[in-house]
């Protein structure tokens, strides 16, 4: 580009500026979009560690064609929470027929390998997002039920094996673990929700439930300082 005047180069850097954006939108859609066939659907959805959204489409499906860009935009924002898929109707007869796909597009959320939930039609930005969060947060509520009733069982079985019980009161018990599991989130670990948490983990260690004091507080008061354990009585 010698001898080239100020406006050539400024034209110059216009159109690289260009085609890096449009580059860089190529490789996100790549990064976003993996086709299924009948012969990997399976295998993929019962793989998955994640959720994963189905679009279920065709190349003569117009409809499709202005859902798919809102779809893979809406994703982009929960890429740590679940992966989409497109899956063409012509290359997947079988797999449609089984999930009954009879219009399109139509878009399907399994989890754990199974359909839970889905929607027909196009849908606004607004629409999915608000779906994704209902669905998604059912599967965080579920996964922290099945936490909860997993902890209530070993901390039943801990206080039988130390010869004094957890409380009896369950709903006072699931308040206490849902302490602790906030604990968890915020700090990292375990601590009972009745004790104070510095930060610092070495101070704190003692905190962790059942922590260092449960046993004297036990035989001294009849239970232990946030009532997670009771005394035989």
């Amino acid at each position: 580009m010698e001898g080239a005047s100020g406006k050539d180069w400024a034209e110059v850097l216009e159109t690289e500026e260009a085609e890096a954006a449009a580059a860089e939108e190529e490789v996100k859609n790549i990064m976003i979009e993996v086709n299924l066939t009948d012969q990997n659907f399976n295998q993929f959805i019962q793989g998955a560690k994640k959720p994963v959204l189905v679009d279920f489409w065709a190349e003569w499906c117009m409809p499709c064609f202005v859902l798919g860009p809102i779809l893979e935009k809406v994703v982009e924002e929960y890429n740590d929470q679940l992966t989409l898929v497109k899956a063409n109707l012509d290359v997947t007869p079988q797999i449609s027929q089984q999930y009954g796909i009879e219009q399109i597009p139509t878009v399907v959320l399994f989890k754990d390998g199974k359909p839970v939930s889905g929607f027909i039609g196009v849908r606004p930005e607004p629409a999915i997002k608000e779906f994704l969060e209902e669905t998604l947060k059912d599967n965080s509520e579920t996964k922290d039920s099945e936490n909860m009733e997993e902890i209530i069982k070993s901390y039943q079985t801990y206080a039988e094996e130390q010869g004094f019980k957890l409380n009896p009161d369950k709903e006072a018990v699931e308040r206490l673990i849902k302490g602790i599991l906030e604990n968890e989130k915020k700090y990292g670990a375990r601590y009972c929700p009745c004790r104070r948490v510095t930060g610092d983990p070495e101070q704190d260690k003692a905190k962790i439930c059942p922590c260092r004091w449960h046993k004297e507080e036990i035989e001294k008061d009849g239970h232990c300082f946030c009532r997670l354990f009771v005394k035989n009585t």
